[in-house]
């Protein structure tokens, strides 16, 4: 760090802005996002903090994590790549508003996550809104929230190397606490749905692990959809995306796809039919369906998009026959992260001594039990 300044007093360290940046949880609709298609996230009551203040270095940045006790900086007028990776989500987000031609200028800033790393809780977007929304307030920047959850998309695409749907940030900046999204991530059109879970809550089981396929076969995936779309829209030049694409005209192409693309393809199309049905059943408050759909949904996860895991399906199975667990199902990306299970609240305790048992006499980890509520997207504070 600068000779003049250090993050060691951390603890004294008093920000302009302050800001509560969510992670989140998708209860159904998985790989839809960049299909255009259909999901159903919301932020959680885990959350990454930070504190920014303006310096005197016109362009010299310096962050300090306090969660991994590690910091770093860099110059406005020079932004690359590091090695490290989360530094680039950092570095993504401040170059995308440079882009923008927003005036930016030397800052100081303090963070502390509550969200682990991997979980599939998308402690990636959590951090790229909330500094992107603190500097916003910092600077003035007079960026919507849209631009916000565009921008910080971008700077996984182009700086991280993650081709990534919008759900994510969507959900960590646009979020209502008690409420569900109904979102249309073609349209971005949002419905708020009521959280309404009765006697239930959701409990996250987290694998501790993540497989190094995760980011390669993510990439691949979309680029199996795009290929299965490219072929389909040779003869039917409206097909822009799979949201285009429904059961009956993908069957007439069966022939003409190959090897896995059918398979990517249908679980799309029939995901976004389970999300639309989720959506129903909720809202009717039949928590039985919107379980059965959860099921479904990894199923499809499992075996037609191939992107689950033993340990997840492990977990996964391990709920199935229980009948105080209404749904279940792998979360995110896939090869590692959480299962997510809508469990009654009694029984709690008791599932998660039980899960905790096989799944380390199974794999020899101890899975860490995450118990979230909906709650609200970007907080800001002024001091």
């Amino acid at each position: 760090m600068n000779s003049e300044f250090s993050f060691k007093n951390y603890k004294d360290f008093s920000g302009q802005i302050e800001i509560e940046s969510p992670g989140r949880i998708n209860l159904i609709g998985e790989h839809t996002d960049y299909n255009n298609g259909f999901v159903m996230p919301t932020a959680i009551d885990k959350k990454i903090y930070f504190k920014l203040r303006k310096n005197d270095p016109v362009s010299l940045c310096r962050l300090y994590s306090e969660t991994y006790n590690s910091s770093f900086e860099f110059s406005l007028e020079k932004i690359e790549k590091s090695e490290n990776a989360w530094e680039n989500y950092i570095l993504g987000v401040v170059n995308e508003i440079q882009k923008l031609g927003k005036q930016l200028s030397g800052f100081d800033c303090v963070l502390k996550s509550e969200l682990p790393i991997g979980a599939g809780i998308s402690s990636s977007a959590a951090l790229e809104c909330g500094l992107a929304s603190g500097l916003n307030e910092l600077f003035d920047l007079q960026l919507s929230k849209i631009d916000i959850i565009e921008l910080a998309q971008r700077a996984e695409h182009n700086f991280v190397g993650s081709n990534c749907g919008i759900m994510d940030q969507y959900a960590s900046v646009m979020s209502k606490k008690d409420h569900l999204i109904l979102l249309d991530c073609e349209s971005l059109d949002a419905e708020y749905i009521p959280a309404d879970f009765k006697n239930c809550k959701i409990l996250l089981l987290n694998t501790r692990v993540s497989h190094s396929l995760a980011d390669s076969e993510y990439n691949t995936r979309r680029q199996e959809c795009e290929e299965g779309i490219r072929i389909i829209a040779e003869d039917n030049p409206q097909v822009k995306s799979l949201r285009d694409v429904d059961e009956q005209l993908l069957e007439s192409h069966r022939d003409k796809l190959p090897g896995k693309i059918y398979e990517r393809c249908s679980y799309v199309i029939e995901e976004n039919i389970r999300v639309l049905k989720a959506a129903e059943a909720i809202k009717r408050g039949d928590l039985e369906k919107f379980g059965e759909l959860m099921c479904a949904s990894h199923d499809g996860l499992q075996h037609r998009y191939e992107v689950s895991c033993s340990e997840l399906d492990f977990l996964v199975d391990l709920s199935r026959d229980k009948n105080f667990i209404h749904g279940a199902r792998m979360m995110g990306g896939g090869f590692g992260g959480c299962t997510i299970n809508l469990i009654e609240v009694d029984k709690i305790d008791d599932f998660i001594q039980e899960a905790d048992k096989a799944y380390f006499k199974e794999f020899g980890i101890h899975p860490e039990p995450i118990i979230v509520e909906a709650d609200a997207g970007t907080i800001i504070y002024k001091n």
